[in-house]
């Protein structure tokens, strides 16, 4: 007997990608300001961005993503405190809906987060250069792993969905009841975070696995389980992790040079720094901050 096809109804496509950038910026980042005939977001994954569009002035925090619509003129700089981290993705869409993200300001939260966490993955390996590059188009690389390009695709039409759902969600101030395995996840997360929280407050300390267990009640092989399923990475790992990105964000605002930075974080010699910096970067201490120059530079010059 045949069988008659069902054809899968697409709201929202996305057709072409123009730009994908994360970067990693000084605090005195600036951009003079352009516009464009296709869609871009920006989104503030640390610190904290001013931005200008023609219809009006915003302040962005960590967290948080803007939409400028096609033609929409923007420009926009960081807070001068502190240096920040963007995510800035632009793309073609002709699906009528996204008329809903003119102008929008939305603040993510963590499954939102995820999803972009994996774009950026995705797009690190997508293109050469790599995205953390000020290049002014897009090219493949030859060594992408299977379906790269397409899970990019994949993972913005999620997002996009994902927001225009909650924008025309009604009742969100109902209560919900949820099942016992959410509760956990979000005790374990409770913990987690409160974890990750005194690593980043006690940033120069030298933190062991027993302090840590003994101070939240928790055991060894516990510990390492969870941190190893809410990160990715070894309990150490992590820490060791955090203080490479804290690094960063201090070679990032120019206050310390790069022995009083090793001190901060609690290293006994800048060499041990170095070490562990290059092992985590690629790059040393000192190759890291002209990167980061070299990107403003890059920036002003094609503004």
């Amino acid at each position: 007997m045949a069988r008659k096809k069902y054809v899968l109804r697409s709201d929202l496509t996305i057709d072409n990608l123009y730009t994908f950038h994360y970067f990693e910026l000084s605090r005195n980042f600036y951009s003079t300001g352009e516009k464009h005939d296709f869609w871009e977001f920006i989104y503030v994954d640390k610190g904290e961005m001013h931005i200008y569009t023609d219809f009006g002035e915003y302040r962005l925090t960590q967290g948080e993503v803007f939409f400028y619509k096609p033609n929409l003129f923007h420009r926009g700089g960081a807070n001068s405190r502190e240096a920040t981290n963007l995510i800035i993705l632009s793309f073609d869409s002709r699906s009528p809906c996204m008329t809903f993200f003119e102008n929008k300001r939305f603040r993510l939260d963590e499954s939102d987060r995820l999803i972009l966490a994996e774009m950026v993955k995705e797009g690190m390996e997508a293109f050469d250069p790599s995205i953390k590059w000020f290049i002014p188009y897009l090219t493949g690389s030859e060594d992408s792993p299977f379906g790269c390009e397409q899970l990019i695709k994949n993972y913005l039409e999620i997002f996009l969905i994902r927001l225009i759902r909650r924008g025309n969600e009604s009742g969100d101030n109902q209560e919900e009841h949820k099942p016992s395995s959410a509760i956990r996840e979000n005790t374990e997360a409770d913990l987690s975070q409160s974890i990750i929280r005194f690593m980043e407050e006690n940033i120069a300390a030298n933190l062991t696995l027993d302090e840590l267990c003994k101070m939240f009640s928790i055991g060894k092989t516990q510990l390492k389980t969870l941190f190893k399923k809410k990160t990715g990475r070894s309990c150490l790992d992590f820490w060791k992790h955090l203080k490479i990105e804290r690094a960063k964000t201090l070679i990032r605002e120019e206050s310390h040079n790069i022995t009083e930075i090793a001190e901060r974080l609690g290293y006994s010699t800048v060499h041990y720094f170095s070490t562990d910096f290059k092992k985590a970067t690629d790059m040393t201490p000192t190759d890291y901050a002209r990167t980061v120059q070299a990107r403003l530079t890059s920036s002003r010059k094609s503004n």
